[in-house]
């Protein structure tokens, strides 16, 4: 009666029949202990596991859990160690929550003192290094589970192959596949779908269409896997061929599918199939969902449809970070920099922190509507967010602004005073705003610079001769002309019959 009420989310019930029975044996109170951390009430858990007379491995563990899930890291480290005895399942608990918060380092100190490792406890590792960006250590990890004895699961190859997928090492991951075949893992979902991430990631896309097969995996894990895998290497066509193909066989996509058919559409600029998709993804219920809100977001301010942006954006139900950057960038790049700027002020009201790509696309938006003050007041917030990296990205809206409104000199001194190295993009910022000035003398030290970098930088030349032949220097043009065609970058000037 008590698990029944605690499955339907009764827990008030629960604890009062609880309360009421005369008898309660270990088993009881692990089973109410667990009801009250499993409909959110930890503080009430924790009380009843400190009210147990005997408390066993799994009231240690289920409450250890609960901890570390609620990000108590410290709290439940000191009860892990105060456990009287520990179990594989104590063990792996306290690792895996390590990992979920965070805490690296410790989740490798945890595993090397461990004295009986699962096939779980590798698995954690394995996961959980990837998991971080050190994909690299976790095939070192598989490397030693292997070389154990220990038999992989079908969990542990998916991880695995993640990894290889990560690391883009094809040698590996091909050893892994083989592993796969002779335990005769080829037939696991999930398997396969790493295979297919693991292939498409190298490259690699006609062993992608090997581990697919159709007949054998009619699952939506698969089919998404190698929509995505296409679209990530450019193939796009064939992203949404697979898109189609699914549908037609009855595999209802997911969330995956149709954010990766919609960014498929939005990189063809083909705002009829967007639409189709859209619709498709409303008819299931998944029209709302942030992440593929997001895509069509995207997909319609990139096809040059800003209203229907700005409505797929207001249908999110959970706008994040990603969502306001999506309109907020959309509207920068159709010139509307004060829709840009009115979308900033509700994202600041609805408490969601600007990052760098918000910045961007709000210098941006200053820079192409003209506002010029409000771009340098927004340049001049970004060293107040601690969280914030100033990036190369930053100082070339602000060389742009600054270029615009006629402040060369000033673009230049910023670019000098920048504390990493200019990259191309600046110094194209800057020779670009000398042409619209007719400065001379900077257009040539910003390309003197840009041709140090890249002498073979076609655009450089030509916008150095416009500013040339604007200036009336038309000996200089010719030498810019002989220069490129001694480095043979010469491209054919156009004529006019003016």
């Amino acid at each position: 009666m008590i698990s029944s009420y605690v499955e339907n989310f009764r827990l008030g019930e629960a604890l009062q029949l609880f309360d009421e029975m005369p008898v309660r044996d270990a088993v009881m109170w692990n089973l109410m202990i667990k009801g009250c951390v499993s409909c959110g009430n930890l503080d009430t858990g924790l009380r009843l596991f400190d009210e147990m007379p005997e408390k066993n491995v799994v009231s240690w563990t289920t409450v250890i859990d609960a901890l570390l899930k609620s990000g108590k890291f410290e709290q439940a480290k000191g009860l892990f160690w105060k456990m009287p005895e520990r179990d594989i399942a104590a063990w792996n608990a306290v690792i895996h929550g390590c990992f979920r918060n965070g805490k690296v380092e410790e989740a490798i100190r945890l595993f090397e003192v461990m004295h009986d490792k699962n096939v779980i406890s590798w698995t954690t590792m394995i996961s959980g290094l990837d998991q971080h960006g050190r994909s690299y250590e976790a095939l070192s990890v598989f490397g030693r589970m292997v070389g154990s004895g220990l038999k992989p699961t079908s969990s542990t190859f998916s991880c695995a192959i993640t990894a290889c997928a990560n690391e883009c090492n094809l040698c590996l991951g091909s050893q892994v596949h083989s592993h796969v075949l002779k335990l005769g893992y080829v037939f696991d979902p999930y398997v396969t779908s790493s295979l297919i991430t693991f292939y498409a990631n190298c490259k690699q896309m006609q062993e992608c269409l090997k581990a697919f097969d159709e007949k054998l995996h009619p699952n939506v894990v698969v089919w998404t896997s190698l929509l995505t895998g296409y679209g990530n290497n450019g193939k796009h066509e064939d992203a949404l061929r697979v898109f189609v193909e699914m549908n037609r066989l009855g595999i209802v996509p997911n969330q995956s599918s149709f954010t990766s058919a919609l960014n498929s559409s939005s990189e063809m600029e083909i705002v009829d199939w967007g639409k189709s998709i859209h619709g498709a993804a409303t008819k299931v219920g998944l029209g709302k969902d942030h992440f593929v809100g997001n895509s069509l977001v995207v997909l319609y301010t990139k096809c040059g449809n800003i209203n229907d942006g700005i409505l797929a954006f207001k249908e999110i139900t959970n706008q994040n970070i990603v969502s306001w950057n999506s309109i907020i960038v959309g509207c920068a790049q159709h010139g509307c920099g004060e829709w840009s700027l009115v979308f900033f002020s509700q994202m600041a009201k609805a408490g969601v922190d600007p990052d760098e790509i918000t910045f961007t696309g709000l210098l941006n938006s200053c820079s192409h509507s003209g506002m010029f003050r409000k771009g340098r007041h927004f340049f001049e917030c970004l060293s107040r967010y601690a969280a914030i990296e100033v990036k190369l990205e930053h100082y070339a809206c602000m060389v742009d602004i600054l270029c615009r409104s006629g402040k060369l000199n000033e673009a230049e001194e910023l670019v000098k005073k920048m504390p990493m190295e200019p990259n191309l993009t600046i110094w194209l910022a800057l020779l670009s705003g000398c042409r619209a000035q007719m400065n001379v003398e900077i257009a040539e030290r910003a390309a003197k610079k840009i041709l140090a970098i890249d002498p073979y930088h076609s655009a450089a030349y030509v916008l150095l001769s416009n500013i040339y032949a604007s200036a009336g220097r038309w000996t200089d043009v010719e030498r810019i002309r002989r220069d490129m065609k001694k480095m043979g970058t010469l491209k054919q000037l156009g004529r006019s019959w003016v």
